[in-house]
């Protein structure tokens, strides 16, 4: 099995818009309330209560720590004027950044990028900007050959995103083993970028 890549120290990684950084307390309750909203969470299994919001920012925090980065909580620069106030406190919009599999099928394990934004963040780049400084890190900083990305397959937002990215769709479907059979989100796509390509489509 191939060894999962560690840091010694926690990275951040800045856009022109954005800091991907290591998670705060005054994170959780922006992030409680993407978690519970049905808009953002429609591919998911179910949305999130307060409990479990927070216990998955921990431990998606934990993990950072330990090997230096992750699905980094990102930050806005500036704030939006017609965002509402609360949700730009400390300007925390979601997440997006990298994760070690070793759970999911087929190919694992293998990293993979991904991402969750709040929906009043949906439609302006942010998402993409974020997700191509996170994939020249992993092909940078990490030295990874490819980095892979999942999704349901009836998630077509998720799907453009990766192709955005200059993800192909490796024709691989599988069934997401956390999902009982007949779940309506069970079937799902894996699509995949090699160092080779994303330097080609010189991304960042």
């Amino acid at each position: 099995m191939a060894t999962i890549p560690k840091l010694a120290a926690v990275a951040q990684l800045e856009t022109e818009r954005l800091v991907l950084r290591q998670w705060q307390e005054t994170d959780k309750i922006p992030f409680a309330q993407l978690c519970s909203d049905p808009q953002v969470m429609r591919y998911f299994p179910e949305q999130l209560n307060k409990n479990e919001s927070d216990a998955l920012s921990q431990k998606i925090k934990a993990l950072i720590d330990e090997r230096g980065y992750g699905f980094w909580a990102v930050s806005l620069k500036e704030n939006i004027p017609h965002v509402p106030t609360t949700l730009t406190t400390n300007r925390f919009i979601g997440f997006v950044g990298l994760h070690w599999q070793t759970q999911v099928m087929p190919d694992q394990p293998f990293m993979e990028i991904g991402w969750r934004l709040h929906r009043h963040f949906w439609r302006q780049g942010y998402a993409l900007e974020a997700a191509k400084s996170a994939l020249a890190f992993a092909f940078e900083t990490l030295t990874l050959n490819q980095v892979y990305a999942f999704t349901a397959t009836a998630n077509i937002p998720s799907q453009k995103l990766m192709t955005r990215l200059g993800m192909q769709n490796q024709n691989r479907d599988f069934a997401h083993p956390a999902l009982p059979s007949g779940h309506a989100l069970q079937a799902h796509c894996l699509y995949a970028i090699t160092r080779q390509q994303f330097e080609k489509l010189n991304l960042v």
